[in-house]
């Protein structure tokens, strides 16, 4: 594994799992794979609907909770009070603290949220504070208002859509990118590309892996999901080599500036919450 530290001087491993889409059983399963196979980061989320699942996949790996770095995400529904969904979520995942919270969509009361969040993070709850689908504007409100500055960003980012704009803005203050979609949503276009295929076959692995690779060298986090134990076990797989500078160059001239999930994602929460105003994260 190799390692992050996020400005407020946590160390982050650099690749976890994602369970997104995963049911309470698969992403208990998953969680439990991923553990007891070298993992140190499990990502869920509020929306995800299998906190129990993790926090039972958790507990059922025996892995000590200090080695485990594990994140969780607020839905908007739950921001006007976010001091009991921190408590509630806390209870799902069977844990004492969380190691990254953060705010999944910016949309509603999400400075409330996130002052709340500020008070978890002072209490000992949550070990890092993130801000998930936020656009540069709206992470710099938060920036201009908050006791504690955010550490993470969580975003969609891959080879086709690199995010180079949004990480120069948030090298400012040192807040890391973390990458979701990170393999492209399986485009299988971008798995084929001439570049990854000529790397998969000078380093002995798969053009994931190597997208993977990319990402960590970029300085993203990465989280890719799975519920097939081989590719958890092959995603992870990824730190025995080095890209040089030259096939870090060679991988940025494909950028395509294309993200796969194109309807506006703030439309879409707004959307979801319409569809279920009641929303809670019991499964």
């Amino acid at each position: 594994m190799e390692y992050f530290y996020l400005n407020n001087g946590v160390k982050m491993p650099a690749l976890g799992l994602g369970t997104f889409l995963l049911s309470p059983k698969d992403a208990e399963d998953a969680t439990y794979s991923a553990l007891t196979g070298g993992y140190e980061l499990i990502d869920t989320a509020n929306a995800y609907m299998n906190e129990r699942g993790v926090g039972r996949g958790m507990k059922r790996s025996g892995v000590e909770r200090s080695k485990i770095f594990l994140v969780t995400k607020l839905w908007p529904s739950e921001y006007e009070d976010a001091d009991a969904a921190i408590d509630d979520t806390l209870k799902r995942l069977g844990t004492g603290y969380i190691d990254l919270l953060i705010l999944h969509q910016p949309v509603g009361e999400f400075k409330t949220a996130y002052r709340a969040m500020e008070r978890a993070y002072k209490a000992g709850k949550v070990r890092a504070l993130g801000l998930s689908n936020f656009p540069e504007e709206l992470i710099q409100s938060v920036v201009d208002d908050c006791e504690v500055m955010p550490q993470i960003v969580q975003v969609e980012a891959h080879p086709y859509y690199p995010q180079t704009a949004l990480k120069t803005y948030l090298k400012k203050y040192d807040i890391k990118l973390m990458a979701w979609y990170p393999l492209g949503h399986g485009d299988k276009s971008l798995l084929k590309e001439k570049v990854f295929a000529e790397l998969a076959e000078k380093y002995g692995k798969t053009p994931a892996q190597i997208i993977l690779r990319w990402h960590v060298q970029s300085g993203n986090v990465v989280i890719p999901g799975s519920k097939n134990p081989e590719h958890i076990a092959a995603n992870l797989n990824i730190f025995d080599f080095a890209l040089t500078d030259g096939e870090m160059e060679a991988i940025a001239k494909i950028n395509k500036n294309t993200r796969y999930y194109n309807m506006s994602l703030s439309a879409a929460a707004r959307t979801y919450l319409a569809i279920r105003p009641d929303f809670n994260a019991q499964e």
